[in-house]
C-alpha cells in the first residue's frame, strides 16, 4: 500500500542549552505538493528543517519515508535519499565560479579520474538556460550581487535528484520577474512529483505559490490550513498569537526643513554623477532593480568603496572619507544587506558584535575598555529593540535572523548616528519583526537622524518613506515626494523609460 506522505514527521522535539527549540512538533508533505511552513523568527522552522536534512538530530519523534521509518545519520544520508535544501543564508563557495558551485562534490570527470572544464560548462549552462537564469556558468561567485548568488542557490538544487525541496526564503533577493519565474519552476517541479516546502516570510507570496501552510509558533504546532481557505490577518494571528493591525508606522512628525547631507555628482564603481540631499529627520528611500546601483551609492557614501569624483557635504562642509571608520567618525552610520558576511561576526557575542564600531569611545585610563559601558551600552539596546536572548554574553549565530538583524541595527545605533543608511532592513525577517524593525526606523526618524532605507520591498518604500530616489543603471532617474509616489511612476523611472 502507497503511503499517503512522502514525508511525515511526528511528534519532533529538540532542546539546546537553555533553549527548548521544539516540542510534539508533527509536519508531513505528500509527493507534488508544495507546503509553507510559517512561523516567526525563532518559531523553530529552521531548527524542524535541519533535523529533516540530518544536519541535527531530533531529542525524541519520527521521521518516515514514503511509510517507512528512516534515521538519518547526517546531511549526505538525506541528500542520497532526494532531501535538498536551499538555506536563507548562502552555502556557497565565492572563491569557486558559479558552475563550480552547481557540481560541488558531484564533479563531472574524465575516464583519467580529472575534472572536466568542458562537460561541467555545459551541464551548468543547460541548468541555467531552463532556468531562465542569465547567468555565465565560469564567473566567479563573488562577483555576483546577492539576488544572482540566491539564484546560483536554486539551480545547485535542482542539479540533483531531488525529490523534498526545502527552499528557505528563496526570494528574499530576487526581484518580481526573478520570482515569477522561480514560482514558475516550483510550479512544473509540482508537476513532476517534488514535494516543496516552502519557508517565507512574504504572505502575499505564500498565498500565491502554496497549497497548504503549517503554522510554529514557539517551537509548537499552531496551525494547519489548506491555502485557498486562508487569509493574511488569520496568518499573521496564528504566528504571533495576537493581531498586527498596522504592519508599517507612520511618522509623528514631519522631517526638518534643514540639510544634513548633500551629495553632488559623485561617481564610481558604475554610478553616474549621482547628486541628492537628505534633511534632518528625513526617510529617503532608495528604489530600482537589482543591479540599479543603489547599494553601490550607499557603499560610496561610507567609503566602502572609492569614489573617482564628487563631493559630500554634512551641515554644509565637505566630508572627507576615505574609508568606512571616516564615515563613522561623521556620525555616519552603515546596515548592509547581507548581516551574515558583512553586518556581524557570527561565532561572537551579542555584546561583542554590539561595541565593535564603538571601542574608541569605550576606552578609559591606559587605553583599556569600561566593561560597564560596553555592558550598559549592550543591555539599553537589548531592552530597546527588544532583541530575544537569554544573555549578552549568547553568540550571535545562535540567534534567529530577525533578532540577529536586530543587533546589526543596534550596532549601528551605538555609533550614535545623525544619518543612518539601511540596506535591505527587513529582509529575511518575520512579519512580527518587520513591524518592530519598521516601529524602530519611524522613531530614530522622529528623534531627527536621517535616514536613507535601500529596500526591493517597493510597499515598504510607500510606508517608510518621506521622498522616494530611483535609480537606473547607476544614474538617479526620479526624486518623487511620497505625496506624488504609485508604482507605475517609480517603475518607469526604475526602467528608465522617463
Amino acid at each position: 500500500m502507497m503511503a499517503e506522505f512522502l514525508i511525515e514527521m511526528r511528534q519532533i522535539s529538540k532542546q539546546f542549552p537553555g533553549v527548548r527549540a521544539l516540542r510534539d512538533v508533527d509536519f508531513s508533505i505528500k509527493k507534488g505538493e508544495i507546503v509553507c511552513l510559517l512561523g516567526e523568527n525563532g518559531a523553530g522552522k529552521s531548527t524542524l528543517m535541519k533535523i529533516l536534512t540530518g544536519v541535527y538530530k531530533q531529542d525524541c519523534g519520527s521521521i518516515y519515508y514514503e511509510g517507512e521509518e528512516i534515521h538519518l545519520t547526517g546531511p549526505r544520508d538525506a541528500y542520497e535519499r532526494g532531501i535538498n535544501i536551499i538555506f536563507q543564508e548562502f552555502n556557497l563557495c565565492s572563491n569557486l565560479s558559479a558552475m563550480e558551485n552547481l557540481f560541488l562534490g558531484n564533479e563531472n570527470r574524465t575516464k583519467e579520474g580529472f575534472f572536466s572544464f568542458t562537460q561541467t560548462r555545459k551541464k551548468a549552462k543547460e541548468l541555467f538556460e531552463k532556468l531562465h537564469i542569465d547567468i555565465e556558468p565560469d564567473i566567479k561567485v563573488s562577483q555576483l550581487n546577492v539576488a544572482r548568488q540566491q539564484m546560483v542557490e536554486i539551480a545547485k538544487a535542482l542539479a540533483y535528484d531531488t525529490k523534498v525541496l526545502i527552499m528557505d526564503e528563496p526570494t528574499s533577493a530576487l526581484t518580481s520577474k526573478e520570482i515569477t519565474t522561480l514560482f514558475s519552476i516550483m510550479r512544473t517541479l509540482k508537476e513532476r512529483g517534488v514535494a516543496i516546502i516552502f519557508i517565507s516570510h512574504k504572505l502575499e507570496e505564500v498565498l500565491e505559490v502554496t497549497d497548504r501552510i503549517v503554522v510554529l509558533r514557539d517551537g509548537e504546532n499552531c496551525g494547519n490550513v489548506i491555502t485557498s481557505d486562508a487569509t493574511k490577518n488569520q496568518l499573521v494571528s496564528l504566528m504571533v498569537g495576537r493581531e498586527i493591525h498596522n504592519f508599517f508606522t507612520k511618522r509623528t512628525q514631519a522631517p526638518s526643513d534643514e540639510i544634513l547631507l548633500e551629495v553632488k555628482g559623485i561617481c564610481g564603481n558604475k554610478i553616474k554623477k549621482a547628486s541628492f540631499n537628505i534633511k534632518k529627520g528625513e526617510i529617503v528611500g532608495f528604489a530600482g532593480l537589482v543591479g540599479s546601483g543603489r547599494s553601490a551609492l550607499a557603499r560610496l557614501i561610507i567609503g566602502a568603496e572609492k569614489k573617482s569624483e564628487g563631493t559630500i557635504l554634512m551641515d554644509g562642509k565637505e566630508l572627507i572619507i576615505r574609508h568606512p571608520k571616516d564615515a563613522i567618525a561623521a556620525g555616519i552610520a552603515y546596515l548592509p544587506e547581507d548581516r551574515k558576511n558583512m553586518g556581524l561576526v557570527l561565532p561572537m557575542t551579542v555584546r561583542e558584535n554590539t561595541t565593535m564600531c564603538i571601542h574608541r569611545k569605550l576606552q578609559r585610563l591606559f587605553g583599556l575598555i569600561s566593561n560597564k559601558d560596553e555592558y550598559d551600552i549592550t543591555d539599553h539596546y537589548i531592552d530597546e529593540l527588544k532583541i530575544k536572548v537569554f544573555s549578552r554574553e549568547q553568540i550571535v549565530e545562535t540567534l534567529s535572523g530577525g533578532n540577529q538583524q536586530k543587533i546589526v541595527i543596534a550596532k549601528a545605533l551605538a555609533v550614535t548616528p545623525r544619518l543612518l543608511i539601511l540596506c535591505e532592513p527587513t529582509r529575511g525577517i518575520d512579519v512580527g519583526a518587520k513591524a518592530e524593525v519598521h516601529n524602530i526606523i519611524a522613531t530614530l526618524a522622529d528623534q531627527d537622524i536621517s535616514i536613507i532605507v535601500v529596500s526591493s520591498e517597493l510597499q515598504e518604500i510607500f510606508n517608510l518613506a518621506d521622498r522616494i530616489l530611483v535609480m537606473h543603471e547607476g544614474a538617479i532617474t526620479a526624486d518623487i515626494p511620497i505625496g506624488e509616489a504609485n508604482q507605475e511612476v517609480v517603475m518607469k523611472a526604475a526602467i528608465g523609460a522617463v
